[in-house]
């Protein structure tokens, strides 16, 4: 990858199937690099499953590169134990993109959907629909926690290309003030 373009993986965390998806940036032209699941056999130990997850993140990050790692955060369900092992899952990817000095960002499914589709109850088709609009590519994959992977990667790029992005060294106000120091009462 040329110096002036940027790898981000996406990840919708599962302990039964996670998705990722990988998009390489280039002035504004955003490209797939991957995109696939992580199907992980139910009947293994969580904490198999875990220590795979982990593996996972790994290999994408060293044949990769990605500068950054978007993550969507759980939604909030009725079944607790299904909630802990989702944040488990969340954690260790998370966890493994800062240990290989990957900045991570979290979005809420509602924040995706609507970076993506304009709608923040837009279903799983409409998202892959969008991504295809977007991207340019005409499979769908076997499974759509893949493609909702890759919209949280996009998602992510169109939060950090905003005027109003506020990731980075500096945010929002403080970078303002930074460009403009005599907008400061002495």
């Amino acid at each position: 990858m040329a110096n002036n373009s940027k790898i981000i993986l996406g990840i919708d965390p599962g302990t039964i199937i996670m998705g990722y998806g990988l998009i390489a940036v280039k002035g504004q032209q955003v490209t797939i690099v991957e995109m696939d699941v992580l199907k992980l056999n139910p009947q293994k130990d969580h904490y198999e499953r875990l220590q795979l997850i982990h593996q996972r993140v790994n290999e994408l990050i060293r044949k990769h590169k990605p500068v950054s790692c978007a993550i969507e955060a759980p939604f909030f369900g009725k079944n607790v134990q299904s909630m802990l092992k989702l944040g488990r899952a969340q954690g260790v990817a998370i966890a493994s993109a800062m240990q290989a000095g990957v900045m991570v960002a979290e979005y809420s499914p509602k924040k995706v959907k609507q970076s993506i589709t304009g709608n923040g109850s837009a279903n799983k088709e409409q998202v892959w629909q969008m991504l295809q609009r977007i991207l340019h590519f005409s499979e769908q994959p076997q499974y759509l926690d893949a493609t909702d992977a890759l919209a949280v990667a996009v998602c992510h790029h169109f939060q950090e290309s905003s005027p109003f992005a506020t990731t980075g060294k500096s945010k929002g106000w403080e970078k303002f003030l930074q460009q403009h120091p005599e907008r400061l009462a002495k």
